[in-house]
């Protein structure tokens, strides 16, 4: 087993210099918080090895909250990522077969990789609107899967998914006996109904959280798997308990102080994304270099330079960047065409934003060859 660098951590804004970036639109999330935000202390932590499954407190909550589910259902992990690595490493041996939806959050890809597992990919194309079809999903099941990998609101496209569909994908695992994970980080920021969280409508079904993405809070690495399947959550804390045994006390007592008081936290979050979001919508439909499918959660698109425009892809990254200044997620950070980018548009102040997407149109009238 070995494990290599992923070209979207390479080139990621903490690897560049933020103080290097004049419009970082490659955030995934929404602006950071400060400690000051939180309005809370720490005066009476006593900093101890914690409970090997997370704070119980902040399990509840997000067990009764999220899932109708008991608090010895949830595992609390080191950031999503560690809960991905972790379901992975517990269920999956060398040889066995997972089928993951692409493009997708490069973890869910790259770990079963390099796991040695059989990671066969179910391509989603922006002709379909990045949609699922359950007939080619069903035909690509073999008697060696033993899981489906999905994420909705989906990254990096910002598409969703139907509950029917949903239902469906559910089925078919039940059907064939094998585990569906649904990496959930953007369900708290769809712009319209939710999905019912996934592992409340299966015990087959795996769901990852994170406070990362819709809360502003990446420094804290926290995050969280759920599972009806008491024996599978006991397998899950065998492995994490042997990776790092619990989480920093410190992290765990800001995300339980955060999500006890989560509707607070998303109420101005909400706002200050769907102003943004009509933003890049009403940008969108001014341009006419590029072309997208409408996203419908998260904080991110994912647009394309259209087919018939002659460009250097290469060339447009260099420009954006040393001219203008601004950072966007490549194709290639997806193991997508460099046509497409990911443009995060919650991070940045409406200023910024709206800079970045002006550079792109520059950079693209500056190159573009007819």
């Amino acid at each position: 087993m070995w494990f290599k660098r992923m070209t979207i951590e390479k080139e990621s804004p903490e690897e560049l210099g933020y103080e290097n970036i004049k419009y970082n639109l490659s955030e995934s999330s929404i602006a950071d918080l400060r400690y000051e935000d939180l309005n809370f202390t720490f005066d009476n932590l006593t900093i101890f090895y914690g409970d090997h499954s997370g704070k119980k407190e902040l399990r509840e909550i997000i067990a009764k909250e999220h899932y109708n589910m008991d608090a010895n259902q949830v595992l609390i992990t080191n950031g999503a990522c560690a809960a991905l690595f972790i379901i992975h490493s517990t269920l999956l041996m060398p040889g066995d077969h997972i089928l993951v939806v692409k493009p997708n959050y490069a973890t869910n890809i790259e770990v079963p990789r390099s796991l040695g597992i059989t990671t066969n990919l179910l391509n989603l194309t922006f002709e379909n609107n990045f949609d699922v079809d359950i007939d080619e999903l069903r035909s690509r099941i073999t008697p060696e899967t033993k899981l489906i990998s999905i994420t909705y609101p989906h990254n990096p496209t910002g598409v969703m998914i139907s509950e029917d569909k949903l239902n469906k994908i559910i089925e078919i695992a039940e059907e064939y006996n094998c585990y569906l994970v649904v990496d959930e980080t953007y369900r708290d920021l769809t712009l319209g109904e939710k999905l019912p969280t996934a592992a409340s409508l299966s015990s087959k079904v795996i769901s990852v959280e994170s406070l990362s993405k819709a809360y502003g809070l990446p420094g804290i690495r926290m995050g969280w798997l759920a599972t009806q399947d008491s024996n599978l959550k006991e397998a899950f804390l065998a492995t994490k308990e042997q990776i790092s045994i619990c989480n920093s006390v410190f992290d765990e007592e800001i995300a339980y102080h955060v999500f006890k008081n989560r509707e607070k936290f998303l109420e101005s979050t909400r706002e200050d994304n769907l102003l943004k979001f009509n933003i890049v919508k009403e940008w969108m439909e001014e341009q006419k270099y590029l072309e997208w499918v409408e996203p419908k959660g998260g904080v991110i698109c994912f647009p394309r330079i259209k087919l018939d425009i002659d460009i250097d892809t290469n060339e447009f990254y260099k420009v954006l960047f040393d001219k203008y200044g601004t950072l966007v997620g490549a194709g290639r950070w997806f193991e997508m065409s460099d046509r497409h980018f990911r443009i995060g548009y919650a991070w940045p102040t409406v200023e910024q934003l709206k800079g970045g997407l002006d550079s792109i149109i520059k950079t693209i009238e500056e190159l573009k060859k007819n």
